[in-house]
C-alpha cells in the first residue's frame, strides 16, 4: 500500500489574533486616539481658523461622528475582524473599493502617527529648553526630530510585544493625560471667573470667518474624532466584541467630545492676549503650543506650562500608541488578503502579534516624518478618513440588504437615514479641506492612485491567485475509479468510519476521499480557519492508519467553509465521488433534525450514494443481516453489504437477507415477499446469500430480535413518495438506534427529476439554511 502525507502550505500557521482586550481598555484605546496630539496641536490653529465658534466646529464635529459611528457599532459587532472598516468594504462593495480603503487608511492612520511623533518631538524639545538642558548644539528642529524617532522606535517596540503590553501603556498614559486636561478646565473655569466680560468673547464675533470658518475647522481637525476606527480595527482582539464594539465606540466619542469643547471653552475663554488682539488671534498665532500657553496663564505657581507639556507628551504618546496599533493591523488584515506583500500577515510563534507589519508601520511613519510637509499631508489624511468614513457608510447600507441574517449587537437606526446623512456630511468636510490646503487633495490623490496602480497591475492578480479556497490542504493522487468519501469530525469517528470507508472500497480497488471540514463562522475570514487545521490533521491521520491495514490508498482533503454540509456535498461532485459514509453517534442536539445540521440536508437530497452510520464498538465481520423491504434503496444495501463481506479476506462475511411479515401473512403475501427479497439480490453473482423470513407486528423490533448474533446490520431507507419522506424514514432510524452492533443505512442517490423537485419546492419552505 502507498502510504501518502498531506501536502502542507508554507503558510499554514496561525493567522487570528487572540480575542484578550477588554471593554475598558479597547475604549482607553479608542479615547487615547481622539484625545491625543489634536488638543494641543491642532487646537489653536482651529481657534485661527474658526474662532470663538471653534467649540461649536467641535460639537459638529462630535455629531458628524457619531452618525458614521453608528455604522461602525453595527458593522464591529456584526463583523469583528481585523481591519475594520477595510474588512467590511471588502465585504459589500468588492475588492477594488476594500483595496482602496485599506490603502487610505493605513496611510491616515500612519500619517497621523507621524504628526503625533512630530508633536511629541516638538514638545520634548521645549522641555528640554525650559528645563536648561545641555543641547549640544543641536537646534530646536534636530531635537524634535531626534525624540520623535525615538519615540516611534519604542512604540514600535511595544507593539511588536504584544496587544496586552500595549493596552496597559496605553491605559496608564491616557488616564493620566485626562486627569491633567480636567485640571487645565477647573484652573481655565476658575480664572474665567475673575474675568470681567469673558461671556462677550463668546457673543460678540462669534463667527468672525463665518460658518465657512467654522466647516474649514471641522475639516481640519476631524483626523482628531477618527479615534474610533481604532476599535473597530481590533475587534479580532475583543473580547464579547458584539457587546462591547458599539459600548467602547459610543463611550470614547463621548468623552473625546466632551474633553474638546470644554478645553476649546477655557482656551477661549481664559486666555489674556496681548494688545488689541482677540483671543482667538492669539491663539492661531501661537498654533501648536496654544495650549500651552493656556495652561502657562492659568495655572497656579506658574507650573502651568510644565505640567501641559507632560500631559502634550502624555497625550501624543498615547495616540501615537493608538494609530500604530491600528495601522498595523490595517496592514496586517491588507497582507493577509494578499492586498499588501505576504510577510504583512505574519504573526510570531510567541507574542501573536504581526509583528513585520508593526515594523513595516514604524518605518513608514519615521519616513514621513523625516520628509514631508507633515501638516499638509496631516490635512490629506482627514480627507482619506472622511473618504473611508463614506465607504463605511456604504458598506452598512448594502450589509444590511445583503446579509439581514447577521447577528449585530447594535443596529443604525432611523435606517437608512443615518447613513445617507452620514455620506453628505463626510463628502461636504472633505470638500472644505481644499479651502485649507489644496495641497491636501493632491497628496490624497497621489496616494490613491498609487494604490490603484498596484492593485491593478499586481495585487489584484494575486489575490485572486491566492485567495483563500474552501481547500487549504490537500493530498494529489492518482484518481481511482471508485471513490469513498468519509467526511470526519472527531477521532472515534475517524476510527470507525475510516475502517467502513476502507473495506468499502478495498474490493471495489478504489480509495479513500477523507476530508475534514472546518467550520468558519462569518465573522472570520476563511483563511482564518487556519487555527483549526492541526486538530483536523490527527482526525485524518487516524483515517489513513485504517486504510493502511486495508491495503487502500488514501486522499486528504481538510476544507474551511460556512457551512458544512454544503462543503461536504461540493467535495462528493468535485471529485465524482461514488458515495459518501457519515456518522451518528445515535442522538443529535439540532432541533427538528434526524440526524442532525449536517447530515440532514445530505441525506435528504444525496448527490450521490449515502450511507448514515450508526456506530458501536466495531466486531470483525463474519455474519452481515440486510434487512429489506424492496425497492432501489434495499438492493443498495445489499450490494453494500456483500461488498463490506467480499473484503474479509481470506474468509468473507455471510450475508443474511431479512424480510418480516406480518403476522398470520398469506400465501399472497409470501409470494410478494419473496418476490421483494428476490429484487433485492438482482445483479448480485458469485457469492452466496441466505434469506430469511420471520413474522411481527412491529418491524423494527423483529429485526432487532433476528440480529442477535450477527456483526453488522445493512438497511436501505424506506421508500415513501417524494414529498413525505423528508430524510431516509423512521424504521431505519429506530433500528439503528436500538441495535447492539454497527448499523449502516443506506440511501440511493437522487434522481435529476427528484432533486429539482426538491430545491424548487421543497427545501425553500421546508429547511432552513444552516
Amino acid at each position: 500500500m502507498a502510504e501518502t502525507t498531506p501536502i502542507e502550505s508554507s503558510d499554514s500557521g496561525e493567522v487570528t489574533l487572540s480575542r484578550e482586550l477588554s471593554l475598558f481598555t479597547v475604549t482607553m484605546i479608542g479615547i487615547g486616539g481622539m484625545i491625543g496630539a489634536g488638543i494641543f496641536v491642532l487646537t489653536g490653529i482651529a481657534a485661527g481658523i474658526a474662532g470663538p465658534a471653534l467649540i461649536l466646529a467641535f460639537l459638529l464635529n462630535g455629531l458628524v461622528t457619531s452618525l458614521t459611528a453608528m455604522s461602525y457599532a453595527e458593522l464591529g459587532s456584526a463583523l469583528p475582524g481585523a481591519g475594520g472598516g477595510y474588512q467590511w468594504i471588502k465585504e459589500a462593495l468588492g475588492g477594488t473599493l476594500g483595496f482602496v480603503s485599506g490603502w487610505m487608511s493605513w496611510f491616515a492612520q500612519a500619517v497621523a502617527g507621524s504628526l503625533y511623533a512630530l508633536a511629541f518631538g516638538r514638545f520634548a524639545a521645549e522641555l528640554v529648553h525650559v528645563a536648561g538642558i545641555p543641547t549640544f548644539g543641536l537646534t530646536i528642529n534636530q531635537i524634535s526630530l531626534l525624540f520623535m524617532t525615538l519615540i516611534i522606535i519604542t512604540f514600535t517596540i511595544i507593539n511588536y510585544i504584544g496587544s496586552s503590553e500595549t493596552a496597559s501603556v496605553g491605559n496608564t498614559l491616557t488616564v493620566i493625560k485626562i486627569v491633567i486636561l480636567g485640571f487645565l478646565v477647573i484652573f481655565g473655569a476658575l480664572a474665567m471667573s475673575r474675568m470681567d466680560g469673558w461671556q462677550d468673547r463668546f457673543t460678540t464675533g462669534f463667527l468672525p470667518n463665518g460658518l465657512a470658518g467654522v466647516f474649514i475647522a471641522m475639516g481640519f481637525t476631524f483626523i482628531a474624532f477618527e479615534g474610533y476606527e481604532i476599535i473597530a480595527q481590533s475587534g479580532e482582539e475583543v473580547l464579547d466584541p458584539i457587546r462591547n464594539i458599539p459600548k467602547a465606540i459610543f463611550i470614547s466619542i463621548s468623552v473625546a467630545v466632551v474633553v474638546y469643547i470644554l478645553v476649546g471653552i477655557v482656551a477661549v475663554g481664559a486666555i489674556t492676549p496681548p494688545g488689541d488682539l482677540a483671543a482667538y488671534e492669539y491663539l492661531g498665532e501661537k498654533g501648536e503650543i496654544a495650549i500651552i500657553e493656556v495652561a502657562q496663564q492659568v495655572f497656579p505657581w506658574g507650573i502651568g506650562g510644565l505640567i501641559l507639556l507632560l500631559s502634550g507628551l502624555a497625550s501624543t504618546t498615547s495616540a501615537l500608541n493608538a494609530t500604530t496599533y491600528a495601522s498595523s493591523r490595517v496592514s496586517f488584515a491588507m497582507g493577509r488578503d494578499h492586498n499588501l506583500p505576504e510577510f504583512f500577515a505574519r504573526i510570531h510563534p510567541k507574542r501573536h502579534t504581526p509583528y513585520l507589519a508593526v515594523v513595516a508601520t514604524g518605518a513608514l511613519m519615521t519616513l514621513m516624518a523625516w520628509t514631508l510637509p507633515i501638516e499638509d499631508v496631516a490635512a490629506s489624511a482627514s480627507i482619506m478618513f472622511l473618504l473611508l468614513f463614506m465607504l463605511v457608510n456604504f458598506a452598512v447600507l448594502f450589509l444590511r440588504l445583503q446579509s439581514p441574517e447577521l447577528e449585530r449587537g447594535f443596529r443604525v437606526p432611523l435606517f437608512p437615514i443615518l447613513p445617507v446623512l452620514a455620506i453628505i456630511s463626510n463628502a461636504f468636510l472633505a470638500v472644505n479641506v481644499f479651502r485649507f490646503s489644496p495641497i491636501a487633495w493632491v497628496f490624497a490623490v497621489v496616494w490613491i492612485a498609487i494604490g490603484l496602480l498596484a492593485y491593478s497591475f499586481y495585487f489584484s492578480r494575486i489575490e485572486e491567485m491566492e485567495k483563500p479556497k474552501e481547500i487549504l490542504l490537500e493530498e494529489v493522487l492518482v484518481s481511482r475509479d471508485y471513490s469513498v468519501l468519509i467526511p470526519v469530525a472527531n477521532r472515534e469517528q475517524a476510527r470507525i468510519l475510516g475502517k467502513i470507508g476502507a473495506l468499502l472500497a478495498c474490493n471495489k480497488g478504489g480509495e479513500v476521499l477523507a476530508l475534514h471540514v472546518v467550520h468558519v463562522p462569518v465573522q472570520l475570514n476563511l483563511s482564518e480557519g487556519r487555527l483549526f487545521l492541526r486538530d483536523g490533521r490527527q482526525y485524518l491521520d487516524d483515517v489513513i492508519r485504517q486504510s493502511k491495514k486495508c491495503d487502500v490508498p488514501v486522499h486528504t482533503i481538510i476544507r474551511l467553509g460556512r457551512n458544512v454540509s454544503h462543503a461536504i456535498r461540493q467535495t462528493a461532485i468535485e471529485n465524482a465521488s461514488d458515495i459518501i459514509v457519515l456518522g451518528w453517534p445515535g442522538f443529535t442536539k439540532s432541533s427538528g433534525k434526524l440526524f442532525g445540521s449536517v447530515a440532514d440536508p445530505i441525506v435528504d437530497n444525496p448527490p450521490t450514494d449515502v450511507i448514515v452510520v450508526r456506530h458501536r464498538r466495531w466486531r470483525p465481520l463474519k455474519r452481515i443481516l440486510v434487512p429489506v423491504t424492496g425497492g432501489r434503496n434495499s438492493r443498495r444495501a445489499v450490494r453494500i453489504a456483500v461488498n463490506m463481506a467480499n473484503a474479509e479476506q481470506p474468509d468473507p462475511a455471510t450475508v443474511t437477507i431479512l424480510h418480516v411479515l406480518p403476522q398470520g401473512v398469506d400465501e399472497v403475501g409470501r409470494i410478494r415477499a419473496e418476490r421483494a427479497v428476490a429484487e433485492s439480490m438482482h445483479g448480485v453473482d458469485g457469492m452466496p446469500i441466505e434469506t430469511m423470513y420471520v413474522e411481527g407486528d412491529d418491524p423494527v423490533e423483529s429485526i432487532l430480535s433476528s440480529a442477535k448474533g450477527y456483526d453488522l446490520i445493512v438497511i436501505g431507507a424506506t421508500e415513501e413518495p417524494v414529498f413525505t419522506n423528508f430524510l431516509v424514514g423512521t424504521l431505519p432510524e429506530r433500528v439503528a438506534r436500538g441495535a447492539e452492533v454497527t448499523v449502516m443505512m443506506v440511501k440511493r442517490r437522487s434522481s435529476p427529476i427528484h432533486s429539482f423537485v426538491r430545491k424548487a419546492l421543497i427545501e425553500p419552505t421546508h429547511l432552513k439554511p444552516l
